[in-house]
């Protein structure tokens, strides 16, 4: 059933599938670009845990201007304090924010090791397999989704792909050890993205949705600010006076919202390997268009981008079943 209670036809399911596809590649373009904002970020500041409170920061502010300031924004918070006192959701379904709030400190404190690209391929690690393990359990609001063989072909080749595109960059084991961090972010940006739309489903809202995810997150960040101003002392580094360098909670905004309200027509796991190829084709963009010391784009990987598009195409074009 649709969620306008009407039965979803085959073609207008196959149709708001691919819309979900085209909308999560374009959102993962967004991740890159932020990745790239609140690396910079945790770099400037020299503490990535205060690039995250900052960039974190000011997309709640932004979300606490915006959602009681639209009628949608205003009926999903009380559809939202209605579904938590009726049990229709759990608690625990709406600390999402907090995997958010682990990606973008994980972002501040070792892209500017790493790299976009390094960074990219250990989320994406992480996230494929997660993905199929969220979508077989039914956290997703979408209920639970058969691990098919061209699902998980396409998890596979997304992976095989991103290590294409950054294989020159693993052979460091220092670099290896400092990408367990994006690592087990990507692991849970799977589970985040299952609760965000099922908090999406309950209020209605994506905009309330999001303010949820960054409410949550902003906490869960406060707290770890606490705890690392207690060992390590204020920050040493100077706040930037470039504006877009605190872009990355507006651009999260938006990341957070198109997820939150799609992963009910795609499933975790389309949606993981959709915004994977948009991120990747954004890393490579990024390195292109504005190269850093770290940046070494080549052949081999655009030819890595090319085949997670392919990876996110197969797993797409996988028949679905009903979910159960």
């Amino acid at each position: 059933m649709s969620s306008t209670g009407t039965l979803a036809t085959p073609a207008t399911s196959a149709t708001r599938r691919i819309t979900g596809v085209a909308l999560a590649t374009l959102s993962g373009l967004a991740v890159a670009v932020q990745s790239r904002i609140n690396g910079e970020l945790g770099v400037r500041l020299a503490d990535g845990i205060a690039a995250a409170v900052v960039s974190f920061g000011l997309g709640l502010v932004v979300l606490l201007v915006l959602v009681p300031a639209t009628p949608a924004g205003r009926r999903g918070l009380t559809a939202l304090r209605g579904a938590l006192t009726d049990g229709s959701l759990r608690p625990w379904q709406c600390l999402g924010g907090t995997c958010g709030a682990f990606l973008v400190s994980a972002q501040g404190l070792t892209i500017g090791t790493l790299g976009v690209a390094v960074f990219t391929v250990a989320v994406v690690a992480g996230q494929s397999g997660s993905s199929l393990a969220v979508d077989r359990a039914g956290v997703g609001p979408g209920g639970s989704q058969p691990v098919t063989g061209r699902r998980m072909a396409g998890a596979a080749l997304t992976v095989v792909a991103v290590l294409l595109a950054v294989g020159d960059r693993l052979g460091d084991p220092d670099t290896l050890g400092l990408a367990l961090l994006p690592l087990l972010a990507g692991v849970a940006v799977a589970w985040q993205q299952a609760v965000n739309g099922r908090v999406r489903m309950a209020s209605g809202s994506a905009l309330t949705a999001t303010l949820v995810n960054f409410t949550v997150g902003t906490a869960a960040l406060l707290v770890a600010f606490a705890v690392d101003l207690a060992v390590r002392g204020w920050p040493t580094g100077s706040p930037p006076a470039e504006p877009w360098l605190y872009l990355g909670g507006p651009i999260g905004i938006v990341f957070i919202a198109i997820a939150a309200a799609i992963v009910r027509f795609t499933g975790v796991l389309l949606l993981g390997l959709s915004t994977i190829a948009g991120q990747i084709v954004g890393a490579v963009l990024l390195d292109l268009l504005l190269p850093t010391a770290a940046s070494r784009p080549d052949a081999v990987t655009l030819l890595g981008a090319a085949l997670a598009l392919v990876a996110v195409m197969i797993a797409a074009v996988a028949p679905s079943r009903p979910a159960r």
